[in-house]
């Protein structure tokens, strides 16, 4: 259904509580905290605070990458954070991220937590702490941060405004979604040019540039996203579908799409990470069985 009835904005915008839509029980106009609510913290280095959408599959994928490199000190506890249920809002959360979205890191490794939120700072910020998945030389270095950096500003095109307009808004709006599509499908395009010339975003090498914009583009690609897969027709984007399927073939990224997810296969699932042997002992599929 398309939506043609007149709208002019009044002179002040105010918040109208009963707008329906997905996610509306959670939106609102101001920041800070709803509820006092402190956050677990288990023993190693890294604590993850998250759930297994794109933004926080990216945190996921690049802590498992570091792990299969060696990096000890990359273990991590992955806590699961009910967005749904306005579990960002806790006084806790909001303490590591005051912008209240997942996903948000604490590293405890040194004598002071530090905290990092926004997907990408994550990224950077641990490719540089191990020396990984960062190309050191120039112009690989430039080429890996201009794709990470574009992924962060790319997205919220596919997520906020296509993904919304196409499957979470109350109503079907014709120029919303046909604006986003054009520009979600203008995207596939760049990354498909791009990719007829080189195994990965950032060259020859898999970097933090890949492990930003599969979670996003891939799992579009792969029909993971909004099932638009038939309308955005991405199966003619071929390099993209080639890079798609190169990326999905890494262990570590299998794993880390399974963390803080809580949707889909049982088997797929691991609501929360805090061993290396809960992906054998603590997927859905066998804590249900076992009751």
């Amino acid at each position: 259904m398309t939506d043609t009835s007149p709208y002019t904005p009044p002179s002040i915008w105010s918040w109208n509580k009963e707008n329906g839509g997905s996610f509306a029980n959670i939106n609102r106009p101001i920041a800070g905290a709803t509820h006092d609510k402190q956050l677990p913290r288990g023993h190693h280095p890294m604590q993850l605070y998250s759930l297994a959408t794109p933004n926080g599959v990216k945190v996921t994928v690049m802590l498992e990458e570091l792990l299969a490199l060696g990096h000890r000190e990359a273990e991590y506890d992955a806590w699961l954070i009910r967005i749904n249920e306005g579990e960002q809002f806790g006084s806790g959360f909001v303490a590591v991220n005051p912008n209240s979205k997942i996903p948000a890191l604490l590293d405890c490794g040194g004598p002071e937590p530090i905290r990092v939120f926004e997907s990408g700072a994550i990224l950077l910020y641990l490719a540089e702490k191990f020396g990984a998945l960062l190309p050191v030389e120039q112009p690989a270095r430039a080429e890996c941060l201009s794709w990470l950096f574009w992924q962060m500003g790319s997205a919220p095109f596919l997520g906020g405004g296509f993904g919304h307009f196409y499957a979470y808004a109350p109503t079907k709006i014709e120029y919303a979604i046909d604006r986003y599509a054009m520009e979600v499908k203008r995207q596939l395009d760049v990354l498909d040019r791009h990719l007829a010339q080189s195994a990965y975003l950032a060259g020859d090498e898999y970097s933090i540039a890949d492990i930003a914009v599969w979670p996003w583009y891939g799992a579009l690609v792969k029909g993971l996203l909004y099932e638009a897969g038939q309308f955005l027709q991405v199966q003619t984007y071929t390099n993209v579908v080639r890079w798609t399927d190169l990326v999905a073939q890494r262990p570590a990224v299998q794993r880390g799409r399974m963390v803080n997810r809580t949707w889909g296969e049982p088997s797929s699932q691991l609501h929360e990470r805090h061993d290396a042997s809960d992906f054998d002992t603590r997927t859905q599929d066998k804590l249900d069985a076992a009751r």
